[in-house]
């Protein structure tokens, strides 16, 4: 998983390699399904694979695996297509990561564990006032490899929005300390390592409560400079004499937009769950499906969120949520994943069903 900075602002990309939106029932060549937008688009599938290998670097050791990586893109070509259908003000298409199997994809890449259920007893965030909230906000504007560990992002999204806050320093913590690290910790019941997600688990997944309650046990994260990010399970090197940002306390925010957004606006970026079931082919836009899984699989940071985009399903400009993934600026909109929110999309995707804010301690240097 590749990092992105937290503050810088962000510029629309525009892909090199989009759906043509037409909601029409044509069953068409399958190339005419996904086409650059200056392209005739009835060359061929073979055409598309060879820019996607050139554009992303991709090589294949055998023509067997060769092969069966272009079924899989043709695949997901297909699968594109269908997204684009059930998302329409969202732009789908070929992404970095179009040739990899759905399993592939959720196993490197998604990392959020899938058993685990907040208990009634966590400590919750109180209930802020809404009245005065701005329309549009975003915290960028104030002052990962092949490894599922979308959660220590998360958390250290969070953490460093709220070191900010706390102390006036932007800084970057490591990721590779949590996937390393944080194997022993639980925040809300008996952490055993040998049982199958009971605990936090490097690149095979966590969850971003636990890593706040490792980080409170130990005294804090490093920098990502001091501890670097692998994509791999290493041994645990943490240092504390190292420790660059610490957590006071964090708590969990109420199943309410209005409240996600009021601890969004006072207490910083915010920890959240999602289904990324639409992520894997997403190009940019505002995703706005029709239908979307509440089951949570991915982690990622809530940085802010606009007043309104246009919605092809609502015919109107729609509000959304500003999210920052942890797969580079490669993907989406430079790295970040916009998601309508609103009324009639109320906890889409489950983006309001785990949500945790955290504050950040002075580090005494």
């Amino acid at each position: 998983m590749a990092r992105l900075s937290l503050l810088p602002l962000l510029s629309l990309l525009i892909p090199s390699l989009c759906f043509a939106v037409d909601l029409d029932n044509s069953d068409d060549l399958l190339i005419q399904q996904v086409v650059p937008q200056n392209e005739d688009p009835l060359l061929n599938a073979d055409h598309h694979f060879t820019l996607f290998k050139a554009e992303h670097g991709k090589s294949y050791a055998t023509q067997e695996e060769h092969d069966y990586r272009f079924s899989v893109f043709k695949a997901n070509l297909r699968r594109a297509r269908r997204h684009q259908k059930l998302d329409p003000s969202a732009v789908h298409g070929v992404t970095k990561f179009s040739d990899l199997t759905p399993a592939e994809f959720r196993k490197n890449f998604l990392g959020l564990k899938r058993r685990f259920k907040l208990p009634s007893d966590a400590q919750k965030a109180p209930i802020l006032p809404t009245n005065d909230l701005p329309a549009d906000f975003d915290w960028r504007d104030q002052g990962a490899g092949s490894c599922g560990s979308c959660w220590s992002f998360s958390t250290t999204g969070a953490l460093e929005g709220a070191h900010y806050l706390a102390t006036g320093e932007l800084v970057s913590l490591s990721e590779q300390q949590l996937v390393d690290c944080d194997h022993e910790v639980c925040a809300y019941f008996p952490c055993d390592p040998e049982e199958r997600d009971s605990c936090d688990a490097g690149c095979n997944g966590g969850l971003m409560n636990n890593a706040f309650e490792y980080s409170l046990k130990v005294g804090g994260l490093q920098r990502e400079e001091d501890y670097p990010y692998t994509g791999r399970d290493g041994t645990c090197q943490f240092d504390n004499s190292k420790i660059a940002a610490s957590v006071s306390n964090f708590s969990v925010v109420s199943v309410d937009e209005d409240q996600v957004a009021a601890n969004l606006v006072k207490n910083g970026p915010l920890a959240v769950g999602i289904n990324a079931v639409y992520m894997q082919t997403y190009v940019g836009g505002v995703s706005c499906p029709y239908v979307c899984a509440k089951r949570l699989d991915h982690g990622v940071v809530l940085v802010g969120y606009g007043s309104g985009a246009y919605s092809i399903i609502r015919f109107k400009e729609k509000p959304y949520w500003i999210i920052k993934n942890s797969w580079g600026e490669s993907w989406g909109e430079k790295g970040y994943y916009h998601l309508c929110r609103g009324a009639h999309a109320h906890n889409l995707c489950g983006v309001d069903s785990m949500v945790s804010t955290v504050a950040a301690a002075h580090v005494n240097k």
